[in-house]
């Protein structure tokens, strides 16, 4: 049995059985919301665009579970004659349930895509992406509506799906799936972590698609490359870029953004079972980008190290990895003059304070997002950086952690309760939440003083409660 380690390994793998696709005049689209992280996947390694296809199914009145048509964007209606005819849904009754499906459709939509143009399909090849496909009819929704909406071919490509279902998607031209189990019993089965994307998390996947394919179209010609001068001794400036960082014997994987005119840089301390590719910190990482920070997205341990739990909560060995990626920032020419500041979250939130207090000063700010600060031990009196302690509400037995350890904090601190949020912060405009906390700390401790905005608005302040305020 194939098992995923999450949905950003099988879009990884999934993309490479995609690869005749390369180049063609093709649109990725996820279904929402947990295809949408594999279809961010595979849009990003065949340099494709990236949209969703947001469908709804028409169920009969009596017996929702049975389709009788689906609705699309666009005003797309796809109805299933057979079924309307069996069943014997007047015209009043079907009217009615796609009233309130589309009034659902528009609202997903609007979520979703916030303003977002939808990407024409008209002529082009839908390349309709999932995370598993098990009765299909999501699946076979997806593809009629594509059709509708122009495509002129659709590729149905799913990591792992049910045989049944994968035989029949009469709307698709081609089915590509990577896993087709004798049984299968859920989804959820063929992943290590299958933790449910969301609202947010959609969103920042397509707004980071969009800023992607932007870049690629105002990049420079062939003869413009060849034109521009070589690269000096120095590292140049990444922007926006995948990165190797060497540490002691080992090499670690990350991801640098410095915007233009960044006021500091942020690295991230993922927590156990977390990487780089987390959808929950890009999301927060997309957030201070647009305040003007740089951030570091980074594996602390290698592939093979992971497989040893005792390394994931090895809090020493993290934090010094996090010291060396500082100093490596030191090392560089668009990020030696600007401020660190350490975003931490669970296990991680320990390393990040733990190599805090070990950094001489050098960090400017600390922030933990459902983090354990308590795993930093006796170092958290030497801790002086200013700190923020971000947690949920619901999260209780952790918020008592991050009490006792903001008591024994040795600078100033301030721990905010987001409302109604649990540990992952999975709940709808809870991680926005979270991610306006984390960019007012690091804009009011990182940037300098003439570069702070006269104003902000931080809407989720409205919930949250801050307490042991020092400063």
């Amino acid at each position: 049995m194939v098992v995923f380690k999450d949905r950003v390994d099988a879009g990884r793998q999934l993309a490479e059985q995609l690869e005749s696709l390369r180049g063609q005049d093709v649109v990725v689209l996820g279904l929402p919301r947990g295809g949408v992280p594999v279809a961010a996947e595979v849009a990003q390694a065949l340099d494709l665009p990236l949209d969703v296809i947001v469908v709804r199914k028409l169920g009969v009145p009596y017996q929702p579970e049975l389709a009788m048509g689906a609705i699309g964007e666009g005003g797309v209606l796809v109805l299933n004659n057979d079924v309307l005819s069996l069943a014997q849904i007047a015209e009043d009754e079907l009217a009615a349930v796609e009233r309130r499906e589309r009034a659902e459709l528009e609202s997903r939509v609007i979520r979703f895509r916030q303003g977002r143009e939808r990407q024409r399909l008209t002529g082009r090849t839908a390349l309709i992406v999932d995370d598993g496909i098990a009765t299909g009819s999501t699946a076979r929704v997806a593809c009629l509506v594509a059709r509708g909406l122009g495509a002129a071919k659709v590729v149905f490509a799913v990591p792992v799906g049910a045989a049944d279902s994968i035989r029949d998607l009469p709307g698709a031209d081609e089915v590509v799936c990577l896993s087709v189990p004798r049984q299968l019993i859920a989804v959820g089965y063929h992943y290590f972590d299958f933790t449910p994307t969301t609202d947010d998390e959609v969103s920042a996947l397509l707004g980071a698609a969009d800023r992607r394919q932007s870049r690629r179209r105002m990049a420079p010609s062939g003869s413009e490359r060849a034109a521009a001068p070589e690269a000096g001794s120095e590292l140049p400036p990444a922007d926006d870029a995948e990165v190797v960082i060497p540490v002691d014997t080992i090499v670690l994987g990350g991801h640098l953004r410095i915007p233009p005119a960044a006021t500091g840089v942020v690295v991230f301390a993922h927590g156990s079972g977390s990487g780089r590719y987390s959808p929950r910190n890009r999301f927060v990482a997309d957030v201070l980008h647009r305040a003007g920070l740089g951030t570091v997205l980074l594996d602390l341990l290698t592939e093979e190290e992971e497989t040893d739990r005792a390394n994931v909560f090895d809090i020493g060995l993290l934090a010094h990895r996090l010291s060396a990626v500082t100093g490596w920032l030191g090392t560089r020419p668009d990020s030696r003059s600007l401020p660190v500041g350490y975003f931490g979250a669970s296990t991680g939130a320990g390393a990040a304070l733990w190599a805090a207090a070990d950094s001489g000063g050098r960090i400017a700010a600390v922030v933990s997002r459902g983090g354990r600060p308590d795993l930093a031990g006796r170092r958290l009196r030497q801790v002086h950086a200013p700190t923020l302690l971000i947690v949920g509400g619901a999260d209780t037995i952790v918020l008592e952690l991050n009490r006792q350890a903001q008591a024994a904090l040795g600078g100033s601190s301030r721990l905010s309760v987001v409302p109604g949020a649990t540990h992952l912060f999975e709940e709808p405009g809870t991680l926005a939440q979270a991610a306006d906390l984390a960019r007012d700390w690091f804009v009011d401790h990182l940037a300098p003083a003439d570069r702070k905005p006269a104003a902000r608005t931080a809407p989720s302040r409205a919930g949250t409660r801050a307490t042991g305020a020092t400063e």
